[in-house]
């Protein structure tokens, strides 16, 4: 204990030494204060790396070896069962962690940060999204779709008449003949010299006409209506609106035919139709062109000649695909002339440009990637769900967040399997064309549920952009919104009763007054939507003047002076105040621990260790230059104690140069750390430039902080570092002098215990003794 005693620069003195010296030579040494401290097995050292002063390399020397007096029982089955899975439970924990997984009801710092990685494992969720939507569709969509719009409805025969301006059967006849066959049917270039496509037709030469088109009407039963007795001999038949249960289902005309025999929709594999008027079956009558131009002219004489048309006829329709390989897309056509019980015709059009066949070009097959990426992602959200309804119960659906989570994924597991079936469906369809070019190809069905599917990701892709408040409303100016449209909710509910029953008792007005004669007041959701485009200020006044010169001023004056002035009004002044009463609410509320106050930490406590870091640098370069000749470690560990270096980063330090275990330093040991050093030195040098130039310019620059206080304090930046530095070397020491004492105080436990039991043994050995004595004494 020679060289324990000798220590005056140690962290323990006083009571403990004298406890120590009593200790026996097999109490605690502390080598580095008598001898040059060994050589370390690794390199540790807070000046390079700075670690925990718990786990230095200098512990092992304050390690207490206790007595094993009872060995440790293997493991049984049970319990490596049962610490198996407690690891899978805290894996599944740790991935799926989330703010209603973890408790973070009393910890605002495990709350944000729980936040902040669910919200940076959903954005790239988003993203994966975003690529699947906007991958499925392009610019190209759209003028394939106005190419045909352009070419079957907008483009006029030489008799004038174009699908728009069909009004009668007879123009129907005329476009059928004219615009319609000329559109279908490109078979020669526009010097007259034909295509080299064999027989199938190339609409603008790009697209490819699939199969034959198709004509089909759907008509209804004569008598279906009655007549009035009064006219029962000028009028023969009666034919009412349409109706799915008066669908006329006789053979008519020429009988032989699929244009004069009635074919249910399962027959044909036909599809509903929602019109103008109405919503039409698949059902009816059909008769498939040809696919030349000769003998779809033939078919369409024949048909007109024969009355094909007639007063029983409700709607016809014109169905045929094509598809442009240039950009892999299809473009399903129908056009549609339906005849009301009025007379006349009324035409429409529905044009499905959809991309049918998936996996092409490499950006498909990166889609591809994305797709089977958006799985994973769907599973992981369905785990994440369970585990939150498991812990939660039926109270998980108080949150709307939950709701909108669930919606997302049940979308998400519909889209996929439309996905599958899509793909199959359509590889089976063109399978059968293919083998009989002559058929008609039926893709309507297959372009509507694409459509829907299309507009299902739509909805989706919207939700997911919506569930980004649920992950950003731990912020205050986030939360301003949802907290003023919950607040508000009851006198917007209450305010809405009133408004809707002004609106609609407005819309019934207009319906009756203006919709014999103005389009946009027609049928009564028209005029709902009427009043919406009036409150915008999208209006045709001079319609409504002309359809009731009395009524219809005084209809509109009042309309928007009480629903715009008024009500509208009304309801903007509910949201505003509460808009301000929350507004002021969270700025009276106390500042909790923002997403950025946690970046600020992480950026000071990075800044902070690498500047602490390269003044260690520096000041075991002062210890350096300030010797002359060799070094010993006695000089340099008190030069760097004063500047308040452990004893272990000190004793680490000196052992990583001495190679020669000799406790000095020589020239050529000093010089090679001072290469070192200054090359650490100047690494740290460039990391700190670059993290924080700007916080020592704002540092620098940043006036001094004045308080309402009548005594103020001024610290400048160099007094600040230094206060910080000594407050961290403070802890460590604190630490480090904490530990010691516990391992002194176990040790002294045991110390005492085995005294003890050695007093014990002792006093028994004696009173065996005295018991001998006595008993010779006896027999004596």
């Amino acid at each position: 204990m020679k060289c324990l005693n000798n220590r005056a620069e140690s962290h323990l003195t006083g009571q403990v030494d004298s406890e120590l010296d009593g200790m026996g030579n097999g109490a605690w040494v502390n080598r580095g204060f008598c001898d040059t401290p060994p050589p370390l097995p690794r390199v540790v050292s807070t000046i390079y790396n700075p670690q925990p002063l718990f786990h230095s390399s200098m512990d092992s020397m304050y390690h207490l070896d206790t007595p094993g007096l009872i060995p440790a029982e293997p493991q049984s089955k049970d319990q490596s069962l049962t610490r198996k899975r407690r690891g899978c439970c805290a894996f599944i924990k740790g991935l799926w962690g989330t703010t209603l997984t973890e408790n973070t009801s009393n910890n605002r710092e495990l709350f944000v940060r729980t936040t902040l990685r669910e919200l940076l494992v959903y954005v790239v969720f988003l993203v994966d999204i975003c690529l699947l939507t906007y991958g499925m569709t392009s610019s190209s969509t759209y003028y394939y779709t106005k190419a045909m719009t352009d070419l079957f409805v907008n483009t006029a025969g030489e008799s004038g008449v174009k699908f728009q301006s069909i009004s009668t059967m007879t123009d129907f006849w005329t476009y059928a003949h004219g615009p319609l066959l000329d559109g279908l049917y490109w078979t020669k270039w526009y010097n007259n010299e034909p295509l080299e496509s064999g027989n199938h037709s190339f609409i603008y030469y790009e697209n490819m006409l699939l199969g034959v088109p198709r004509m089909r009407q759907i008509k209804i039963k004569n008598n279906s209506c009655r007549v009035h007795n009064d006219f029962e001999d000028e009028i023969t038949g009666c034919f009412d609106v349409y109706n799915e249960d008066k669908e006329d289902d006789l053979s008519f005309g020429l009988i032989n035919g699929t244009a004069w025999t009635y074919y249910t929709e399962k027959e044909i594999n036909g599809s509903s139709h929602w019109g103008l008027l109405t919503t039409y079956t698949g059902a009816g009558y059909y008769q498939d062109l040809s696919r030349t131009k000769e003998g779809s002219a033939f078919i369409l004489i024949e048909l007109m000649n024969n009355l094909w048309l007639d007063r029983g006829t409700r709607a016809a329709f014109i169905d045929f695909s094509t598809y442009n390989a240039n950009i892999n897309m299809f473009c399903v056509i129908r056009l549609v002339a339906e005849f009301p019980a009025t007379g006349g015709v009324i035409p429409s059009y529905q044009i499905r440009t959809v991309k049918l066949i998936r996996y092409i070009t490499s950006w498909d097959y990166f889609i591809l990637g994305c797709e089977i990426l958006f799985c994973v992602f769907i599973l992981y959200y369905i785990v994440e769900e369970i585990l939150e309804l498991r812990i939660h119960k039926f109270s998980y659906f108080n949150s709307i967040w939950n709701i909108l989570d669930i919606v997302i994924i049940l979308l998400a597991i519909v889209a996929i399997i439309f996905n599958i079936f899509r793909t199959i469906k359509v590889d089976n369809l063109l399978s059968k064309l293919l083998e009989q070019p002559d058929i008609y190809a039926d893709f309507e069905f297959l372009a509507f549920w694409q459509t829907q599917y299309n507009n299902m990701n739509a909805v989706n892709l919207f939700f997911a952009w919506i569930k980004i408040f649920k992950y950003i409303s731990f912020n205050k100016t986030m939360t301003q919104l949802s907290s003023t449209l919950g607040r508000c909710a009851k006198d917007i509910l209450g305010f809405a009763v009133m408004f809707f029953i002004v609106f609609f008792a407005y819309a019934q007005l207009g319906y009756l007054l203006f919709g014999t004669e103005v389009e946009s007041f027609s049928t009564f959701a028209k005029c709902i939507f009427t009043q919406f485009r009036i409150i915008l200020g999208d209006f045709d006044y001079d319609a409504i003047d002309r359809a009731n010169r009395v009524l219809g001023p005084i209809y509109f004056v009042t309309y928007v002076f009480f629903v715009f002035f008024v009500l509208l009004n009304m309801f903007l002044a509910i949201i505003n105040d509460t808009y301000s009463e929350v507004k002021e609410e969270l700025s009276s509320q106390k500042d909790e621990l923002q997403f950025t106050d946690i970046i600020k930490q992480s950026y000071m406590k990075t800044f902070m260790k690498l500047k602490l870091k390269k003044e260690k640098i520096s000041d075991v370069q002062k210890a350096l230059h300030s010797g002359s000749g060799e070094i010993e470690f006695r000089d340099f560990r008190e030069t760097l104690k004063e500047m308040g270096h452990a004893d272990e980063e000190i004793s680490a330090a000196f052992s990583k140069f001495d190679h020669d275990g000799n406790k000095i330093l020589d020239k050529h040991e000093q010089e090679k750390m001072k290469i070192e050093l200054e090359e650490k030195k100047d690494a740290l040098s460039v990391e700190i430039n670059n993290l924080g130039m700007n916080y020592e310019k704002e540092l620098q620059e940043k006036p001094p902080v004045t308080s309402s206080h009548s005594t103020q304090m001024f610290v400048n930046r160099e007094h600040f570092l230094r206060l910080a530095r000594q407050v961290l070397h403070l802890e460590s020491a604190v630490a480090d002098i904490t530990s010691r004492i516990e391992l002194i105080m176990e040790k002294l436990e045991l110390q005492k215990n085995a005294k003890g039991s050695e007093g014990t043994k002792l006093s028994v050995i004696n009173n065996e003794r005295n018991g001998t004595v006595s008993d010779g004494h006896v027999l004596a």
